[in-house]
């Protein structure tokens, strides 16, 4: 069965990406390019949902939604 969840990426000040998911708290990965942090992140929620699987715990349902926003700030 596929399933589908966000990943957020950040970039490191030091380089690289950290990815986190935000329906699977505590599933987070990183990787040293774009590329890698989104195939590492791939690998990091599979494996997350496969142990929810095998202890028998329901699998979260997304609900989120992404909004960029503008905000203007006078200095």
């Amino acid at each position: 069965m596929t399933y589908r969840y966000t990943i957020v990426l950040e970039r490191e000040a030091d380089g690289g990406y950290s990815t986190s998911c935000p329906a699977l708290p505590g599933c987070r990965s990183q990787g040293d390019t774009f590329d890698d942090a989104v195939a590492n992140a791939h690998e990091a929620v599979e494996l997350y949902l496969e142990s929810m699987i095998a202890h028998n715990e329901p699998l979260p349902v997304e609900d989120i939604v992404i909004k960029p926003i503008e905000v203007a700030v006078s200095a």
